[in-house]
Parts: structure tokens; C-alpha cells; sequence
């Protein structure tokens, strides 16, 4: 049922995300729940990006690339040394579009450990799971916060906290083989 419940809600998740309606407004940087978002602060959950989703058709106008909506701020609202006016939501990621390519100092800021992504387009990809208490449901997949760097997004790195379903990472992996 737990189960049931949770992908239904991913589904919706996605399915809104696909949906977006833009609202104008402005941003506020200090403490911007946009950035702690993408560094699963509060720990991920479909209720906290669904939030944050909420809070960003408010602020701003998206525009699509690829398969991600992002979000134009008028201010900065990076953290920790790092600037960023674009917040994004793609499937069940919730990221911010870093200045620069600062893929490394990322993943030294946040603990982060690099990974293989050739595969899917990165030329730099870093990543930490959540411990376990901070998993929505560990049945289900695993919550990681990920530094992506990636020729289609020239001069920006991906910090994201990122779900991933146990059966997309093993398809994953073996794409990888």
C-alpha cells in the first residue's frame, strides 16, 4: 500500500512538473529553499519537491530544455561560495544550475564521490546517498545529493538531490557494462 502510495504520488510529481504554469514574482536569496532543496535540506520527500515546485511557479516564468523546467531568479541564491539564479525540476530531481563549472569543488564542499556518467552525457559526475534515516523509502530507492557536470549545459554544473528508484539504477548500471 506504502508503496502504491508513494509512486502515485511520483507519478503526480512528474505529471505536474510536465504541466508547469508560470506565475511572476521575485525571489528572496537569504536562505533560499530553492538551494537547500538541492542539497536535500530538508531531506527529500514528494511533499518537499512538490513544495518547492509550488513556490517556483510563483517566482518565475520556466523554460524547458531537455526534460527539466527551469526557473529564472532575479537574485543570487546560491550557497556556500557557489552563485546561482536557476533552480530546476526534472522527474523527481530537485537542482539548482551552478555558475561555472565547479563540479569538484562541489563534491569537496558536500562530501560528494566521484562517479562513472559517461553514459549518460556527463563529462563529471559526483554523488552521496543520504544515510538511511534520512531515506523516504529505502523499498523503493535511494535520495542522493549530485554534482553533474555536462557539455549540454555549457559553463554550469547540476547540484541536485536526485531520487532513483532501485530498478532505474540497475538499468543504469547495466548501460553502463
Amino acid at each position: 500500500m506504502l508503496k502504491k502510495h508513494f509512486k502515485d504520488k511520483c507519478l503526480l510529481f512528474v505529471a505536474c512538473s510536465a504541466c508547469l504554469v508560470a506565475f511572476s514574482g521575485s525571489a528572496n536569496a537569504a536562505n533560499s529553499p530553492f538551494y537547500d532543496g538541492a542539497i536535500c535540506q530538508p531531506p527529500y520527500t514528494v511533499d518537499s519537491a512538490t513544495k518547492l515546485y509550488e513556490q517556483a511557479e510563483k517566482i518565475s516564468k520556466y523554460e524547458l530544455q531537455g526534460m527539466a523546467a527551469i526557473y529564472q531568479m532575479s537574485e543570487n541564491i546560491g550557497a556556500d561560495g557557489f552563485e546561482t539564479k536557476e533552480v530546476f525540476f526534472a522527474g523527481t530531481s530537485v537542482g539548482v544550475l551552478i555558475k561555472g563549472l565547479r563540479a569538484d569543488d562541489l563534491a569537496k564542499q558536500y562530501q560528494l564521490k566521484a562517479e562513472d556518467a559517461s553514459f549518460i552525457g556527463a563529462t563529471k559526475n559526483y554523488s552521496r546517498p543520504l544515510v538511511d534515516a534520512q531515506q523516504p523509502d529505502k523499498e523503493l530507492g535511494t535520495v542522493s545529493i549530485v554534482a553533474r557536470e555536462s557539455e549540454s549545459l555549457p559553463d554550469k554544473t547540476v547540484l541536485m538531490c536526485e531520487f532513483v528508484s532501485h530498478e532505474d539504477a540497475k538499468m543504469m548500471k547495466e548501460l553502463n557494462k
